[in-house]
């Protein structure tokens, strides 16, 4: 089956087809380390990781490029009026994204490119706008250049806005602006901006605007052409548009297809700093295991808002547990009767038809729980076969999505002292209950378990013995 996506640009499916046979360029916009990451940010990351992986399980050569916005003018405005530089408060919100995805299980970029090391790129990207006619230098010896939307035809085709219906450009004063809707490729220095913060340029001292640089990195890191530019819903405007836009008008092609996920609302509301609702990544990833918190992120479809309640990572938790506690009665299963062969890591034919609709990630978890149901079944009328078979689709459907609980990155310390003392005493309790029933105290066997299970300590009583897991 042919993989069809939504193209945010075409407000349409369209199979999807890469550029070059076996090879895929991606570019996700990443972070502007302004400020510490919150649940959305983990959730956009999350979403292309998910496609990531689906394309790389195809076969394909995926280069993903994300980047890292590390000029702005919130990132100066928040280290005014402080001893830290506007480089180190970046850098230290950058390690704060970083620590969030890879608590998340996200893979590494295949290069993330910071916007200062593209400075001279995006100032040759400006020139050959200012020689094809669609930007000019501001009259004013500000410095500033902008690109001029009544020049290009085509400005608003992302949104599908007409002239009428834009908002004007907030991103520079609009007095040297030919048009209120023209926004900054370069914002000449500020009297009370750090000399640290700008670059010489062939219209003055000054440091790039924020669409201009993730046109510039894109190019540079897959081409003028490349298949998939991702990002957040709110980015579609102007950020998107506007580099679409400065991108064809320079005569790149640019992206074949667009892609938006949804946003995070927490009970119902938008999260904003005035509403005081926001949830940042640390706060989250410290509510539940980080597996856990990857699946609740990542189990409604990309393009659908996700709506953060009390009891959704409980939620996820409890469809997580569903998975572990057949994996790990399969695997004690197949080692007790020595079965030979484990099943192979082979998605079910309905999990990659899911997945080539648009990323339908629903009814992929969908299947990926019959099949669970269908393993636990098999182990109770004890046909190893088809146990085995449903393990090794388990493992291959959960790695797809990141939530293979067998992952060395998701595996419990067990040399943590909270761990270690655990299982010391659960084994005790395990061996008293035991000797009970061996004495045919059942009575006191039964209390240890009623205690156990009371703890949310999962039993199981096999040929082997009794096996115990977190319920």
């Amino acid at each position: 089956m042919t993989m069809r996506l939504y193209d945010s640009q075409a407000q349409a499916f369209r199979d999807f087809v890469p550029l070059q046979p076996g090879k895929v360029g991606i570019y996700v916009c990443g972070p502007t380390v302004q400020s510490s990451p919150h649940i959305g940010h983990l959730r956009s990351a999350l979403v292309y990781d998910q496609l990531r992986r689906w394309l790389t399980y195809r076969g394909l050569d995926v280069t993903f490029i994300r980047n890292v916005t590390d000029i702005d003018d919130k990132i100066l405005v928040n280290a005014q009026g402080s001893s830290e530089q506007w480089w180190a408060l970046a850098y230290r919100y950058e390690l704060e994204f970083t620590a969030g995805y890879q608590r998340l299980g996200i893979l590494a970029p295949t290069y993330e490119p910071r916007a200062t090391a593209s400075i001279q790129e995006m100032q040759t990207l400006i020139a050959r706008l200012i020689e094809r006619g669609h930007a000019y230098p501001a009259p004013d010896e500000s410095g500033d250049v902008y690109f001029d939307t009544s020049s290009w035809p085509s400005y608003g085709a992302l949104t599908r806005q007409g002239n009428g219906d834009m908002e004007a450009a907030a991103d520079a004063d609009a007095r040297a602006k030919r048009d209120p809707r023209d926004f900054a490729l370069w914002k000449g220095r500020k009297a009370d901006e750090p000399d640290s913060a700008s670059w010489d340029s062939p219209w003055g001292v000054g440091r790039p605007g924020w669409h201009i640089e993730c046109s510039a990195m894109a190019v540079r890191y897959l081409g003028a052409a490349f298949d998939i530019h991702g990002g957040g819903l709110d980015l579609r405007f102007p950020h998107h548009e506007n580099e679409l836009a400065q991108s064809t008008a320079a005569g790149d092609p640019f992206a074949s297809h667009w892609m938006h996920n949804g946003l995070v609302h927490v009970n119902g509301q938008k999260m904003s700093k005035s509403l005081g609702n926001s949830i940042y990544a640390a706060e989250l990833l410290d509510q539940a295991r980080a597996i856990v918190v990857r699946y609740y992120l990542g189990a409604a479809h990309y393009r659908s808002t996700i709506d953060y309640h009390d009891g959704a990572l409980l939620e996820a938790e409890a469809a997580l547990e569903r998975v572990e506690s057949f994996l790990d009665r399969a695997d004690r299963r197949l080692a007790e009767t020595r079965f030979e062969g484990s099943g192979a890591l082979v998605v079910p034919a309905e999990f990659a038809v899911a997945m080539d609709d648009d990323l339908a990630v629903p009814q992929a978890l969908g299947v990926l729980h019959d099949t669970v149901r269908a393993g636990n079944a098999a182990l109770d009328a004890e046909d190893l076969h088809a146990a085995a078979s449903a393990r090794g689709e388990v493992l291959a459907m959960s790695e797809v999505l990141g939530i293979n609980p067998l992952s060395t990155g998701w595996s419990v310390a067990t040399d943590e002292p909270a761990m270690v003392a655990l299982t010391a005493l659960v084994e005790r309790l395990l061996k008293d209950r035991e000797t009970a029933r061996e004495t045919r105290d059942y009575n006191a066997a039964d209390r240890i378990r009623d205690e156990l299970v009371a703890a949310g300590i999962t039993i199981e009583d096999t040929p082997s013995g009794a096996h115990w897991s977190f319920d």
